[in-house]
């Protein structure tokens, strides 16, 4: 654990930042873990600027009931973690259950309370695009601080047109609130390139004040050392 918070810290080698012109040393924006792990990933990163976030509702299933779900959550504020992400159950999208999903979620933000929350939609187990479209702004009026596409887990994870969707439903929302919430894809990037597409379409459909951490990750633990191999080739 202390390993991965110390790449996560340093990624890049002074050669690299140097040779780049790179200016100020990049680190990722926060390093995810299970919630038995957070205090000692806190101490590793202490000061470093990387946040702390953990998984928590069930992860990676939604499996579980909401007490035993809530239960975990309230485990991970308890553990300090600085961003906790949930994950819904697939079942109440493809059902059209959205009431029933706007209520799932809001109890998962009130268990949060201030820490911001990812809620995970698992895009590639949902029925169509529209139910991902409806999923995320179902998610977003029940609280959620981002919407993310899948846990990393599924058979079909981070793909395009679930990220075209769940940007259709972050602009609604905005409109309606002008609050800007924040897209993380997940799972199944690893290439320089599938990250340039990515920055593409979030650009596209957003715009430019969406490509910051505080509105878009990357939820690809690959691609980092992908990026890295390809700064070494240049």
């Amino acid at each position: 654990m202390r390993a991965l918070c110390e790449r996560a810290i340093t990624p890049l080698a002074p050669d690299l930042v140097a040779a780049h012109e790179l200016g100020a040393p990049p680190h990722t924006a926060a390093v995810c873990v299970f919630t038995p792990f957070v205090s000692t990933a806190r101490a590793a990163l202490a000061g470093s600027g990387v946040g702390v976030c953990t998984v928590s509702a069930g992860f990676p299933t939604g499996a579980g009931t909401l007490d035993e779900r809530l239960e975990q959550i309230a485990g991970a504020r308890a553990a300090q973690a600085d961003e906790i992400d949930v994950v819904i159950r697939r079942e109440l999208a493809n059902a059209g259950a959205w009431q029933a999903l706007y209520e799932e979620v809001r109890a998962f933000r009130l268990a949060c309370g201030p820490v911001p929350m990812k809620v995970i939609l698992g895009s590639g187990e949902l029925a169509s695009s529209a139910t991902v479209a409806r999923a995320g702004l179902t998610s977003l009026m029940a609280g959620a601080d981002f919407i993310k596409t899948s846990t990393g887990k599924e058979a079909v994870n981070a793909t395009l047109p679930a990220g075209r969707a769940m940007a259709a439903a972050i602009r609604a929302y905005e409109a309606r609130t002008g609050y800007p919430a924040g897209l993380k894809p997940a799972g199944g990037i690893s290439t320089p390139q599938q990250a340039r597409d990515w920055l593409a379409l979030v650009e596209a459909e957003l715009g430019a004040a969406w490509l910051t951490p505080a509105r878009l990750r990357f939820g690809a633990s690959g691609l980092l050392g992908n990026l890295v191999e390809r700064l070494r080739e240049l």
